[in-house]
């Protein structure tokens, strides 16, 4: 069994985006007088930032630990899948320049009513990705061709995998 967490070093850009975003909205509510609809605006971008902080929050709380039957999330946001009723995976990469360098991944599974999200800054990301292709791979579970290059891109080749894995056509 392995364990994953998202490190404090990684979370604290989100926290203070959040934190950045929340006290300069709150603290014009609070000390300008404004008429509805500056109001509501700032008050909505208030919601925003603090529902992106709680979330923040949340995500830096779960646990996740893999074992060779499944993936388990434990804390607020906790979920259970097993390998074997592996029967979506998603892997995408966002990008935060034009020129594609940098940005983060992230990695959406799905087995029944179970579903796991979780992005490149979790400790042993490619791991994780690997152990989920196979089990997809083994479960002949159809992948996208965007899933598939992005899989090559962290050097897992799906076709190396005893099952294989099945391209989605026209899906991404």
């Amino acid at each position: 069994m392995s364990c994953h967490a998202y490190p404090h070093s990684a979370m604290i850009g989100d926290y203070l985006r959040a934190a950045a975003g929340f006290v300069p909205a709150v603290a014009i509510l609070l000390c300008v007088p404004l008429g509805p609809v500056a109001t509501v605006i700032f008050a909505g971008l208030a919601a925003l930032f603090l529902m992106f902080g709680m979330r923040t929050a949340l995500r830096h709380a779960t646990r996740l630990e893999a074992s060779e039957t499944g993936l388990r999330a434990t804390g607020p946001l906790s979920a259970t899948l097993r390998w074997a009723e592996l029967d979506r995976i998603r892997l995408t990469y966002y990008s935060t320049r034009r020129d594609r360098r940098d940005g983060w991944m992230q990695l959406d599974l799905h087995a029944g009513a179970a579903s796991i999200r979780l992005d490149s800054r979790v400790d042993g990301f490619d791991q994780l990705v690997e152990r989920s292709a196979y089990a997809a791979a083994a479960g002949g579970v159809e992948i996208s061709a965007a899933t598939a290059a992005n899989l090559e891109a962290l050097g897992i080749r799906p076709a190396t995998f005893g099952g294989g894995i099945i391209l989605a056509e026209g899906r991404a």
